[in-house]
């Protein structure tokens, strides 16, 4: 109901509503008490302004005395408005903090109606969200071990909302998500990986990554809770939520170091994600992509293994066919840590004819800045590797100064050791290209081009610079026959 609708039909406003349904919570009636509880939580669900209105009108302190005191019902309506009141801000979660609330809920997560447990995680979990301070006041409060119960619990809502509140206890710091795997968290959810509910799997893989991205430690723990080769069989899961998540835990573990990204890679880990982001579209597939790059940047040996597995193409597409600049910056970035490590590496990046993808994305104006600058990047970390001069040659005409150089740089590298190069660079027009580049004289790019020319004898060289036909036909001009 919008609050203007309430202006019209009480006169009083958001403060008239307010108080007459706190004096209905004092009823000696129970349905009635109930019935005001859940309008007040419907009405502090709806905007900032109307939970506002709860707290201003000293209804908190109300609800906590009776959350403890009375019926299921009524607990499960109180701990609705503690959720709906919570959720918009870190300050309203904190009145929530500084009415007493917390001891209260925890003591509902130990009830014996899952429906009450239910509702207190969910008002708990949207406390912890904010900020880490509040996320500790739950945690000193004693909610994690109870949290760790009720995911163990058979009801599967109980399970969810459990799994969900533990995530966002964890997602803060290092030292949050310790608690969480203290209260031996880790190994119960993992076990449920398995489980057939998509919701609840999206849940627990959720809190899984909280736990990994935060250190070493942290994830090696989740890895010893076995949630490898399982974890894959979510990456094939319908539910998209599922497969990005899963994505994601995978990409948490993985970035940490190179001995947990080879273990990734030797469950067969890099193949599935491979496979994953070909079978998604969108922000499913960010995570999955994020992951190879990671791996990738670890060593040579790990880029290869993304490469023997097919990563490269399945990378490509993604900068090709996603409308969305993010997703297309990390599909560069990934690719550029792929190909910056030897010449083997950035020529299977250059055979799928990413580079000039590249190149168009960083010369577009409509490109994000982001775009743009990771894309240079994967540009110039890959041209530095690469000896495979098919790939090169379209950069002479097309890449700006600050890239040409690169390119030349190259070739000024490879051609001195390669005769049939040398001579494919002549008939395709590339040595005629060099001569028409004005470099500064002493520059870098100026040594590359020499270095490029002295591979040639210098009439070849002449004859293929600017103004040199010029000089023939003055030749001929002025050239006198011989009589007979």
């Amino acid at each position: 109901m919008h609050s203007r609708t309430m202006d019209f039909w009480l006169p009083n406003g958001q403060e008239g509503v307010m108080s007459l349904l706190r004096t209905l919570l004092l009823d000696v009636v129970p349905t009635i008490q109930q019935t005001a509880a859940l309008a007040l939580g419907r009405l502090a669900n709806y905007n900032d302004d109307l939970a506002e209105a709860v707290v201003k009108c000293d209804i908190l302190p109300q609800l906590v005395y009776s959350l403890a005191e009375q019926n299921r019902f009524y607990k499960k309506a109180a701990a609705f408005v503690l959720r709906a009141v919570g959720k918009h801000s870190p300050q309203l979660a904190q009145a929530i903090v500084d009415c007493g609330a917390l001891d209260t809920l925890v003591i509902c997560l130990e009830d014996f109606d899952p429906g009450v447990k239910e509702a207190a995680a969910w008002a708990l979990r949207y406390i912890a969200r904010h900020n880490a301070e509040l996320s500790q006041a739950v945690v000193d409060a004693g909610a994690v071990p109870l949290l760790v119960f009720c995911i163990q619990e058979p009801e599967i809502a109980l399970k969810r909302i459990a799994a969900s509140a533990l995530s966002d206890i964890a997602k803060h710091s290092p030292e949050l998500a310790q608690t969480v795997v203290d209260a031996g968290a880790v190994a119960y959810l993992a076990q449920m990986l398995l489980n057939p509910d998509a919701k609840l799997k999206h849940q627990i893989l959720s809190a899984l990554s909280q736990v990994s991205k935060h250190s070493v430690d942290l994830a090696e723990m989740v890895v010893e809770a076995e949630i490898f080769p399982v974890v894959l069989t979510c990456l094939k899961d319908k539910d998209e939520y599922v497969k990005k998540n899963a994505s994601t835990l995978i990409r948490e573990i993985a970035k940490h170091t190179p001995e947990l990204s080879q273990l990734v890679v030797n469950t067969g880990g890099v193949a599935a994600v491979i496979d994953c982001i070909g079978s998604c579209k969108g922000n499913t597939r960010l995570p999955g992509i994020m992951m190879l790059g990671y791996v990738a940047a670890h060593s040579e040996n790990l880029a290869m293994a993304v490469i023997i597995s097919k990563g490269v193409p399945q990378l490509s597409v993604c900068l090709s066919e996603e409308p969305e600049d993010h997703i297309k910056a990390a599909a560069a970035w990934a690719l550029g840590q792929i190909g910056r490590h030897t010449p083997e590496h950035a020529r299977a990046v250059a055979v799928t004819n990413t580079l000039p993808v590249l190149l168009s994305l960083y010369m577009s104006t409509e490109s994000s800045e982001d775009l743009q600058v990771k894309s240079k990047k994967a540009i110039k970390s890959i041209l530095q590797k690469c000896t495979y001069l098919p790939a090169l040659e379209p950069f002479l005409y097309d890449a700006p100064p600050n890239i040409l150089k690169h390119v030349v740089g190259q070739f000024s590298k490879v051609l001195p050791h390669d005769s049939k190069a040398r001579r494919l660079f002549v008939t395709s027009g590339g040595l005629k290209k060099i001569q028409e580049i004005k470099a500064e004289p002493g520059s870098l790019l100026q040594e590359y081009i020499n270095s490029i020319n002295n591979c040639y004898p210098e009439e070849i060289v002449r004859y293929y610079s600017p103004g040199y036909s010029d000089t023939l036909l003055q030749r001929v001009d002025s050239y006198q026959p011989l009589n007979n």
